[in-house]
């Protein structure tokens, strides 16, 4: 039995969470969200949570309305989130609130002593410096949600004493694989949202159109994994079936393979080391008949080569680059730019922008302030 705290109750992860914590028959003892107060409602009737958490400070006064007779303590706000995320009947918390927005509630649970399961990428990509350190020191596990890294992860399990060659991880290619760039120019919001093998939020379907998404995800599997960014391949794998793997010093590779549903990563996270019966679909192999695999074309999806250099660069420059993404998806997902200029804006913001340390939080919360506000220029 686990008491958890789901931070991002309505997005699709936190959605998919309630769903494994009712299979489980796990308490759900706090949860927060951003505005959707009607399904918050519903959540908090079924789950009965101590505290919920709106970060929409207006919706709080009809979220409390609608459930006064539940006994569910409402809070708002950031500093409200932040309170759910230490709720006292709580030993793991899932950490999905999209953006940035997640890095300063993780940041309370881990000094809270609770164990993280982290789908919130930005949180290590922004502040891993900071935060896998800050894990170590109050004795915490971060267990990685992520598909790609809860493989990674999975895929590690025994081999402690033996030493990697590289992490490969895979990716879906998104929308416009084979795409060129001419191509790219003419793409449409609805098109960058018909993502091929998941069901995400729109922030990370259209980050998965970039590419951007896998570039971040090179960045945090280098935080959670201790790994050089140079010691990470990215593969497309069109199926999603495997989901990530690990190759060795004798060359052998190991990975994780299954059907393209969350429930496994975010189920495995809250079991580990066990592993239960889940709703997750079996894979079967006759149906699935082949599995195709090739190399990422970096000249028409640059994202993943300024996430390296990001990385190697330091300091403000990984807040940077993510904040000029949220911003520039954002701006595009609002019609104000277009498809291709979304890494175009990132790029020139990581490119303008003074470096600077960014060793607290406040100062990678000002980097990503100051990549926001460069970003608004541009649209």
């Amino acid at each position: 039995m686990r008491d958890v705290i789901v931070l991002g109750s309505t997005g699709s992860i936190g959605r998919q969470t309630l769903s494994v914590c009712r299979n489980l028959g796990y308490r759900v003892t706090a949860i927060a969200a951003g505005s959707n107060v009607e399904l918050m409602e519903q959540q908090i009737r079924e789950f009965r949570p101590l505290i919920a958490a709106v970060a929409d400070e207006s919706k709080a006064a009809d979220l409390k309305m609608r459930v006064d007779d539940t006994g569910t303590k409402v809070l708002s706000g950031e500093n409200g989130i932040c309170e759910a995320a230490v709720c006292r009947y709580g030993d793991i918390v899932l950490s999905a609130i999209v953006g940035i927005a997640g890095l300063r509630p993780t940041a309370e649970a881990i000094k809270s002593k609770k164990d993280i399961a982290l789908a919130n990428k930005e949180t290590l990509v922004t502040a891993g410096h900071i935060i896998m350190p800050m894990a170590k020191e109050y004795g915490v596990k971060i267990l990685p949600v992520d598909s790609e890294h809860s493989a990674v992860f999975q895929s590690l399990t025994g081999n402690k004493n033996n030493k990697i060659k590289s992490i490969i991880l895979t990716a879906s290619g998104g929308p416009f694989f084979g795409y060129g760039k001419e191509q790219l120019r003419n793409v449409t919001v609805s098109q960058a949202l018909k993502h091929p093998s998941w069901s995400m939020g729109a922030k990370i379907t259209i980050d998965s159109a970039t590419m951007m998404n896998k570039g971040l995800e090179i960045i945090e599997a280098a935080h959670l994994f201790d790994v050089d960014v140079d010691d990470i391949q990215v593969v497309i794998h069109r199926e999603s079936i495997l989901h990530s793997a690990v190759e060795y010093e004798d060359n052998s590779v190991i990975g994780q393979m299954g059907v393209p549903d969350m429930r496994t990563a975010i189920q495995y996270a809250f079991t580990y080391p066990k592993r239960c019966a889940s709703e997750v679909k079996r894979l079967n192999f006759a149906e699935l008949g082949k599995m195709t695999f090739y190399a990422p074309d970096d000249s028409v999806f640059p994202a993943m080569s300024l996430c390296r250099e990001a990385f190697k660069r330091g300091g403000n420059a990984p807040a940077v680059l993510n904040g000029a993404n949220e911003a520039a998806v954002g701006l595009f997902l609002n019609g104000k730019i277009g498809f291709t200029d979304i890494t175009k804006a990132v790029k020139d913001t990581l490119y303008n922008i003074n470096f600077k340390s960014a060793d607290t939080i406040e100062a990678v919360l000002e980097a990503d302030k100051e990549a926001r506000s460069y970003v608004s220029d541009l649209g």
